[in-house]
C-alpha cells in the first residue's frame, strides 16, 4: 500500500512539474524495459520532457522522491545502459531540434534527441557533416552518442564523438544546470578540480593510449596539459553523471565525392594485419568483415574477408584515384573500386546490417552481444583476433568478428547460451578471460558502445582497483545522491544478472504457426528482436518498407521493435499481466499494417505480420470479434455469394445513405469508397473460353493461373490480360477446376483455424498441379501461399510443394519462357512495388521484364497504406493516408504527363484511385495492351 501511495505521489508531482507526457501505464513501461543489449530492467514510468526546463523539473522531482533516472535516446545501446528501474527520460519525443547550424564556424547546437542523419542532412547543403557515424545513424541520437562516446566507421578520419564536442549544457540529479566548456573549470562540480589535482600521477599513467579507448570515465581529459576538457570528460559517462540538454558540436568538411576500395583477403586475420598499413594513405574508413557474415556476396571481390576502404576527393576522379592508390598498395587477394553511389550504398548496407545479421549463425542458432566492441591497438589486431578465436574454441563458442579494423575495434555476436544456468556460468567465465586477453594486448574493454552492465564489472582488470575507486569518487561529485542511472559504470551490477531472457517461459508456448526458422518456438521468434531499431527510421532506405506505421505516428509502440517488446513482456507476464488477452498488445498491433516489410528489412528477420496474426487468433478465441473481421476477414466467402447479384449490389453501393449504413455496420471507415464488384468474374470468363479446343502439345507449355479473390471478383481485367500475355508466350493456360483460396484475409485478421480449413480445402482441390509452376497475379496472395501456407500447415508436405510452385508473372516468363520477347512499349512508368512482393518474393524479375519491354522509371518503395483490410477499418484512415503520402502519392504526382502508373497489388491500385483519382494498372495489363501495337497504349493516369 505504501509503495502504491509513493508511486501515486510521484506521478502527481511529475504531472504538476512537467509539461511533457508523464506515462506510468503498462505500455510505456513495457516499451522501455530493454535496449539493444542482453539486459532488462523494469522502470517505474516514462517522462517525455518538452524542453530543458522540463528535464530539470523531472530531475528535481525524482530526487525529492529518491527515484533514480535513466536518460534514453534511440535505445540502441548494446551494453544495458539505456535500461533502469526508476524513471526513464525519453529524450526523442520532443527534444529533437537543431537549434543552430553555423557553417562559418563549422558548428551546430543540438538538443539530445536529434537523430544523427537529421543533423547530417541539415549540414550537407553547406558541404559539412558530423564525423562519427555508427551503423545506427538513421535512428541513433546525439544525446545517446555523447552518452556512449559513439564512433562509427569514419573515426579513422574524424575521431570519436568526444573529439567532436565543444561544449555541453547538463542538468544534474536535483535539477541544477552546468555549462561544460573546453579549457575551463567553470561549471565543474564542487571538489572535482581538487580530486584531479591530487591524483595527477595516476591519471597520467593509468589510461592506455589507443584510438578507441571508451571504457570507464575519461578523467585524463581533465589533466592540465589537456585542457581541462569538462565536455570530453562527460562524454561516455552513460547517463550516470547528468542529462545533456544541449550540445555544441563540431562539423567537418564532407568530401565532394567518395569512392570505395573493397579489398579481399584470405581470412579476417590477414585483413586485420593489412589494415594498419593503409592508414598512412589517410582513408576515411577501414572497415572489416568476414565471409560468414555475408549472406549474398554480390559485388564483393574474391576472398574470405574484406576491408571496406572509403576515400574522398573534390571530384569523382580524385576520389577514385585515391582509392586506386590504396588498391595498389594493398596486398589483397582480389580488389575492386566502386564509384557508383548506389553500388557503394549496397555494399555499406551489408556492413551496417551486420549488427543484426550477426545475431543468427549460419545454421540459424542465436548469437548475442556482450563482448560487442573491444578495441586493441591497430597493430595488435591480427594477433588479438587469432587469440580471440582460440578463446572462443576453448569455451565451445562461435562468433563472427567484424568492425572498425583501422581503429582496432572489433564487433562480434557470440552464441552464448543465456537461457540456462550452465550457459550463464560459461558466459561469465568467458567474459572474465576475454577481459584479461584484451588487456594483455593493450586494449580497452569497450571501443565504442560503452561498458554498461556488460563490462563495467570487469573494469578493475583494465584499470586496477585504485583508478576504478577514483571513478566512483568522480561519479559521487557529480551525483552525490546516486540517482543517475545506478548500477551502470560506477559500482556496477554483475554482468550476469538482469538478463532479459530470465523472465521468458522455459517451455514452448502453444501456437498455431510453425515458426520454422525458430524451431517452432514463438518465444524464440520474439527473441529475434535485439533492438537495433532499424524500424525506427524516419525515412526508409531505398526501396525498403519497414516500418510504415512508425513513420506515420513516430511512436515507439507502433514500431516493429516496440511491438516485439510488448510481446516479450506479454510472455514474461510481469509488466503485461493478462497474456494473450492483453489490450495493450492488441492496441499496439492494431496499427500494424501486416505489410511484411520487417520480414525482409529487419536485419534479424522479425516477422510482425505473423506475430500479429498469431496474437489476434488467441486474443479473440471464443470472443466476439470486431465487425471488420467478419466482413473483410471473410471477404472471399461474401464475394462468392455476391457474384451473381453484383450489378444490384453495385447500384445499392452508389446510394450514399445505404453505403454509409453498410460501412458503419461493417466497421469500415466513412472516408472509404466501397469497391465495385466485377460484372463477370475472371473464373466465369475462363470457363467460357474452355470450349475453344486449344491443343496442348507438351506439359511444359501448360501453366496454371491462380484465380485469387481480388483478381476474380474485383479486377478480372488483370487476369484476362495475364492470359493474353501467357498465350502470346506460347503457353496454354489452365485454372483450378473448383474455387480455391489462399486464406490471406483470414490470416491477416487472425482467424487461423478458418485459414487452415480454407488452405486444406485448397490443397485438396489443387492436387493436379502441385509442383508445377503456378502464376499468382496478386502479390499478397502469392506471399501468403509462399510463406503462411507452409507455416500454418507445416505437417502437410503438399503445403511446401504448393508454396515452392508459386511464381509471379514476371518470374514465370523469365524462368519458363526465357526466349519470349515482350512487346516494346518505350514508355515511362511510376508507381509502387507491393510491400508483400518486396518482402517475400522480390522484384528482380519484374525489373528485368520492364527493362526488356522498354518501361523506364523506378517504382517507389514503402507501403501504400491500404494494406488489405487495414485501410478500410475504422480508426485507420489517418495512418493509411500518411503511409500513402510518404512515397507512393508523391511519386505519382511528380510523374511526367503520359506516364503509366504501375501497381500489381489491388490494394495499391485502390488506394491510388481513392486518394489520387489515378487509374493504376498491373504489369500484365501494360504488356497485353502492347500486344496490339502502340495505338493500344492509353496513359495510366
Amino acid at each position: 500500500m505504501a509503495e502504491r501511495q509513493d508511486r501515486t505521489a510521484l506521478v502527481r508531482a511529475l504531472g504538476s512539474a512537467v509539461r511533457g507526457e508523464v506515462e506510468f501505464g503498462t505500455t510505456a513501461r513495457a516499451l522501455m524495459t530493454m535496449d539493444a543489449s542482453n539486459y532488462r530492467r523494469v522502470p517505474l514510468g516514462v517522462v517525455a520532457p518538452r524542453d530543458a526546463d522540463d528535464v530539470a523539473a523531472a530531475l528535481a522531482v525524482c530526487r525529492a522522491h529518491a527515484v533514480p533516472v535513466v536518460p534514453r535516446g534511440g535505445g540502441t545501446s548494446i551494453a544495458g545502459q539505456a535500461t533502469g528501474t526508476g524513471v526513464v527520460l525519453d529524450l526523442t519525443r520532443h527534444l529533437g531540434k537543431i537549434i543552430e547550424l553555423d557553417a562559418a564556424s563549422s558548428t551546430a547546437v543540438v538538443q539530445p534527441g536529434v537523430v544523427l542523419d537529421d543533423l547530417r542532412a541539415a549540414a550537407a547543403p553547406h558541404g559539412l557533416t558530423f564525423g562519427p557515424d555508427p551503423s545506427t545513424h538513421s535512428r541513433c541520437t546525439l544525446g545517446g552518442m555523447i552518452g556512449n562516446n559513439a564512433c562509427g566507421s569514419h573515426s579513422v578520419a574524424w575521431g570519436t564523438t568526444a573529439d567532436n564536442v565543444h561544449a555541453l549544457t547538463v542538468a544534474r540529479y536535483g535539477g541544477d544546470t552546468l555549462r561544460l566548456d573546453r579549457g575551463r573549470w567553470d561549471g565543474a562540480p564542487a571538489g572535482l578540480r581538487e580530486l584531479v589535482g591530487s591524483h595527477l600521477a595516476l591519471l597520467r599513467t593509468g589510461f592506455p593510449e589507443l584510438p578507441r579507448r571508451i571504457s570507464g570515465y575519461a578523467l585524463d581529459a581533465l589533466l592540465p596539459e589537456r585542457g581541462p576538457d569538462l565536455a570530453r570528460a562527460f562524454c561516455g559517462s552513460e547517463g550516470t553523471l547528468g542529462v545533456m540538454t544541449e550540445a555544441t558540436v563540431r562539423l567537418v568538411e564532407a568530401p565532394g565525392s567518395r569512392a570505395l576500395a573493397v579489398l579481399g583477403y584470405a581470412d579476417e586475420s590477414a585483413a586485420a594485419e593489412a589494415a594498419p598499413g593503409l592508414l598512412p594513405y589517410r582513408p576515411l574508413t577501414v572497415e572489416g568483415m568476414a565471409a560468414d557474415l555475408v549472406r549474398e556476396p554480390a559485388g564483393l571481390p574474391r576472398g574470405g574477408a574484406w576491408l571496406f576502404v572509403e576515400t574522398g576527393g573534390d571530384t569523382p576522379a580524385e576520389a577514385r584515384a585515391h582509392a586506386e592508390r590504396i588498391l595498389r598498395a594493398a596486398d589483397a587477394v582480389d580488389a575492386a573500386v566502386v564509384t557508383d553511389p548506389a553500388g557503394q550504398r549496397a555494399l555499406w548496407r551489408i556492413r551496417e546490417d551486420a549488427s543484426g545479421t550477426a545475431t543468427r549463425m549460419q545454421d540459424g542458432s542465436e548469437a548475442w552481444p556482450g563482448w560487442e566492441d573491444c578495441a586493441v591497438p591497430p597493430a595488435r589486431l591480427g594477433p588479438y583476433l587469432r587469440d580471440f578465436r582460440a578463446l572462443l574454441t576453448a569455451h565451445g563458442l562461435r562468433g563472427t568478428p567484424y568492425g572498425h579494423f583501422g581503429d582496432g575495434c572489433i564487433h562480434v555476436r557470440i552464441d552464448f547460451d543465456l537461457l540456462s544456468g550452465d550457459g550463464l556460468a560459461r558466459f561469465r567465465r568467458f567474459s572474465e578471460e576475454l577481459a584479461v586477453l584484451v588487456v594483455a594486448h593493450g586494449g580497452s574493454l569497450s571501443g565504442e558502445h560503452g561498458d554498461g552492465q556488460a563490462r563495467a564489472e570487469l573494469l578493475p582488470r583494465m584499470y586496477g582497483d585504485e583508478l576504478v575507486a577514483l571513478f566512483g569518487r568522480f561519479k559521487d561529485l557529480w551525483d552525490p545522491d546516486g540517482g543517475m542511472n545506478p548500477g551502470i559504470l560506477a559500482r556496477p551490477a554483475r554482468l550476469d544478472e538482469n538478463i532479459r531472457f530470465d523472465v521468458l517461459p522455459k517451455r514452448p508456448v502453444d501456437v498455431t504457426f510453425g515458426y520454422p526458422q525458430d524451431g517452432g518456438d514463438f518465444t524464440a521468434a520474439v527473441r529475434r528482436c535485439v533492438g537495433v531499431a532499424k524500424c525506427r527510421t524516419a525515412q526508409p532506405a531505398g526501396t525498403d518498407v519497414m516500418c510504415p506505421s512508425f513513420r506515420a505516428t513516430g511512436e515507439e509502440a507502433h514500431s516493429t521493435r516496440g511491438r516485439a517488446r510488448l510481446l516479450h513482456e506479454m510472455l514474461a507476464g510481469e509488466v503485461v499481466t493478462d497474456g494473450w488477452r492483453s489490450e495493450e498488445v492488441r492496441d499496439a498491433l492494431d496499427l500494424c499494417l501486416s505489410c511484411k516489410g520487417c520480414r525482409s528489412d529487419c536485419p534479424v528477420g522479425v516477422d510482425m505480420a505473423t506475430y500479429k496474426a498469431e496474437f489476434l487468433h488467441h486474443h479473440y478465441r471464443g470472443r466476439l470479434r470486431p465487425a471488420t473481421h467478419y466482413v473483410m476477414g471473410r471477404l472471399p466467402r461474401w464475394l462468392r455469394l455476391a457474384a451473381p447479384v453484383a450489378p444490384v449490389l453495385n447500384g445499392l453501393a452508389r446510394i450514399r445513405p445505404l453505403a454509409a449504413l453498410a460501412k458503419r455496420l461493417a466497421g469500415i471507415t466513412a472516408e472509404r469508397t466501397i469497391p465495385v464488384l466485377a460484372g463477370e468474374t475472371f473464373t466465369r470468363w475462363a470457363r467460357k473460353r474452355r470450349g475453344r479446343g486449344t491443343v496442348i502439345l507438351s506439359s511444359d507449355q501448360v501453366v496454371t493461373v491462380w484465380p485469387d479473390t481480388f483478381t476474380n471478383h474485383l479486377s478480372p481485367e488483370v487476369g484476362r490480360a495475364a492470359v493474353r500475355v501467357l498465350e502470346a508466350a506460347g503457353r496454354t493456360v489452365l485454372y483450378p477446376e473448383r474455387g480455391v483460396c489462399c486464406g490471406l484475409t483470414y490470416v491477416s485478421t487472425g482467424q487461423l483455424d478458418k485459414a487452415r480449413t480454407v488452405m486444406r480445402r485448397t490443397l485438396d482441390r489443387m492436387g493436379f498441379s502441385l509442383g508445377d509452376p503456378l502464376v499468382v497475379l496478386e502479390p499478397s496472395c502469392a506471399a501468403t501461399l509462399r510463406t503462411d501456407l507452409p507455416e500454418l500447415l507445416p505437417d502437410d508436405p503438399r503445403a511446401a510443394e504448393l508454396a515452392g510452385s508459386v511464381r509471379t508473372l514476371a518470374q514465370y516468363l523469365e524462368e519458363c519462357a526465357p526466349d519470349w520477347q515482350p512487346p516494346r512499349l518505350n514508355r515511362r512508368v511510376a508507381g509502387q512495388t507491393h510491400c508483400h512482393q518486396h518482402a517475400v518474393l522480390g522484384d528482380a524479375a519484374e525489373r528485368r521484364l520492364r527493362e526488356r519491354a522498354g518501361l523506364e522509371g523506378e517504382l517507389s518503395g514503402g507501403c501504400c497504406g491500404l494494406a488489405g483490410n487495414f485501410g478500410f477499418e475504422r480508426g485507420h484512415w489517418d495512418v493509411s493516408v500518411a503511409c500513402a503520402e510518404e512515397q507512393l502519392l508523391p511519386s505519382v504526382r511528380g510523374a511526367e504527363p503520359g506516364t503509366d502508373i504501375l501497381a500489381d497489388g489491388f490494394s495499391c491500385r485502390t488506394q491510388l484511385a481513392q486518394l489520387a483519382g489515378v487509374r493504376a494498372r498491373h504489369l500484365a495489363e501494360l504488356l497485353a495492351e502492347g500486344l496490339d501495337g502502340p495505338a493500344a497504349h492509353p496513359s495510366g493516369n
